[in-house]
């Protein structure tokens, strides 16, 4: 932890640290709370650009929510902390230049039920909470996310579970929010008992960012009543290698020994991790704590987010320089959200120099380039 914030928390040893509902009755909830947890932040201006006026005008779209054990994460010395700059309000949040649609995917189109998004036919998605441990600034559902009063009710899970039970063609039900273990561990043992007992479910997948902004949610009596619902994969979100601790990891052992397949998915984030070495020292991470690389997400076209976005060759260079410098297991899919719905499509590296040409026997020829920009002929 930081020297500038061991004053004003517990020890992290302490039951209190360790207690995820004290995390989140202690989450800082303003810029100025931010600040109180780490005095040492230099220049108070410059780490944000928001006056109150602007911070009032952001909070009522998207509220700000961090923490302890993430906000003990940030690095006060380092101006470009990966850390911070997920999680302070900005002031181009408002006036957005190039995204406009605060509903990109066009998710609310496809409600099939309260909560339910059904748009590939095999899947549905289920919004759980509109709550989270820390509201990143990139979110794509700052439309719905943080805003607690709309948040789904009971018969509201009555109701999507209703057509999960009626829609044959379903083979996956991904859990997912605002964050789906903010809820208690009664009621997601309800929702997995219930989703267990629709036979035509062949798999259920948690989407959670716990592991990286609250890994004390992460429970002995939470794994067990994963380990009761087997087989589950859960996908969580490390974007930086900065995020992977020694409590992250402890929480992905945790999930691995219950039988949890844990996954991870992340963000390409202009400032944040949009080189070559940031993603190798992400995957590296991740690696060894346990976690199989999955995705890697454009920046989704959500108003208020285009100062994230990374230009999405960058991704593809990316993907080719890591190459030769990691397993081929381990390297994500790189993927685009397409806006209005029409879901996500992978990009990868084009490494064909030529071809097809004329080979021999009238066969064809092809060269590639490998990895380390040697050029090789293959015939077809």
């Amino acid at each position: 932890m930081p020297q500038a914030v061991k004053h004003l928390l517990p020890d992290s040893a302490s039951p209190e640290w360790r207690d995820w509902r004290w995390q989140m009755r202690n989450q800082a909830a303003s810029l100025a709370e931010i600040f109180e947890f780490l005095p040492d932040l230099a220049h108070r201006p410059a780490a944000s650009g928001c006056d109150a006026h602007t911070e009032a005008q952001l909070a009522r779209h998207f509220r700000t929510a961090v923490t302890p054990y993430y906000l003990s994460l940030v690095d006060p010395a380092d101006p470009r902390c990966p850390i911070l700059a997920q999680i302070l309000p900005d002031p181009r949040e408002i006036a957005d230049p190039v995204y406009e649609n605060p509903d990109p995917q066009a998710e609310e189109t496809h409600m099939a039920a309260p909560g339910l998004i059904h748009r590939y036919p095999d899947r549905a998605l289920w919004y759980l909470s509109h709550r989270c441990a820390v509201y990143c600034r990139f979110c794509f559902r700052k439309r719905k996310v943080s805003h607690e009063e709309s948040a789904p009710a009971r018969n509201d899970y009555e109701s999507a579970l209703a057509y999960i039970r009626a829609a044959p063609q379903l083979r996956e039900v991904i859990l997912s929010g605002g964050d789906p273990l903010s809820l208690s561990d009664e009621r997601l043992a309800w929702i997995l008992d219930e989703l267990r007992a629709i036979p035509q479910l062949a798999s259920i997948r948690i989407h959670t960012r716990m592991p990286v902004t609250l890994p004390m949610r992460i429970t002995a009596a939470l794994c067990g009543i994963f380990e009761r619902a087997y087989p589950l994969t859960l996908v969580t979100h490390f974007n930086h290698a900065r995020e992977i601790s020694e409590e992250s990891r402890g929480a992905v052992r945790r999930l691995r020994l219950a039988g949890v397949s844990v996954l991870n998915q992340h963000v390409l984030l202009a400032g944040i991790n949009d080189s070559v070495e940031a993603h190798f020292d992400l995957i590296t991470a991740l690696l060894r704590a346990g976690v199989t690389p999955y995705l890697m997400h454009r920046c989704d076209e959500t108003r208020g987010v285009s100062h994230f976005r990374a230009p999405i060759e960058r991704g593809l260079e990316i993907l080719a320089g890591l190459r030769g410098r990691l397993p081929g297991y381990a390297i994500p899919r790189y993927v685009v959200d397409l806006p209005g719905g029409g879901g996500k499509i992978p990009l990868e590296p084009d490494f064909r120099v030529a071809g097809p040409l004329p080979g021999k026997n009238g066969g064809r020829l092809f060269r590639f380039r490998n990895y380390a920009g040697r050029v090789y002929e293959v015939q077809d």
